[in-house]
């Protein structure tokens, strides 16, 4: 089954951009911000508690997210600064970069947020975002056992997620 254009998830999943793990972080946010699933592999350097890193990473998106659709110069109508929009409403961002990380979002149609935290000189990730989506569809929401709005606690989207992560250049 597809979401996201491209392919079906098992058979061909979008080619890592060189060898090596340059993903530092992964959140997985719902639509209320609640964080589904955090993950790291290179952090190097862990300043707040993951409470407060969840609610800082998710207040960035709201902010980013309201920033951009403020500054959008094709829309006559841009509302307030701050006012929450639906996914798929006005201007979007979808990376940034610093001189020491690259963050690369993603929000799914039902307000799922994927934010993948890397190495500065790391690619475009858009199709690998994409990917992690579906294969969070797949072995997430189809899941019988899980309840949405908990943390993810599945093992085979755990390790699945983590191979692909760690492919990514």
């Amino acid at each position: 089954m597809q979401f996201f254009g491209g392919s079906e998830i098992s058979p061909s999943p979008p080619v890592p951009t060189a060898s090596g793990n340059n993903a530092y972080m992964l959140y997985v946010f719902n639509r209320n911000g609640v964080c589904l699933l955090y993950r790291e592999w290179n952090r190097p350097l862990k300043t707040l508690n993951s409470h407060q890193d969840h609610k800082l990473m998710f207040g960035l998106l709201f902010s980013l997210k309201s920033l951009t659709a403020k500054m959008d110069p094709t829309c006559v109508d841009k509302g307030n600064l701050g006012v929450p929009q639906l996914p798929g409403q006005g201007c979007s961002f979808h990376s940034f970069r610093t001189n020491t990380y690259k963050l690369t979002f993603m929000e799914s149609p039902s307000g799922i947020k994927i934010i993948l935290v890397t190495h500065p000189r790391t690619g475009d990730l858009r199709e690998s975002l994409k990917y992690i989506y579906n294969l969070y569809v797949e072995y997430v929401v189809k899941n019988p056992l899980y309840s949405p709005g908990t943390p993810i606690r599945c093992q085979l989207f755990d390790t699945t997620v983590d191979q692909y992560v760690r492919g990514l250049g």
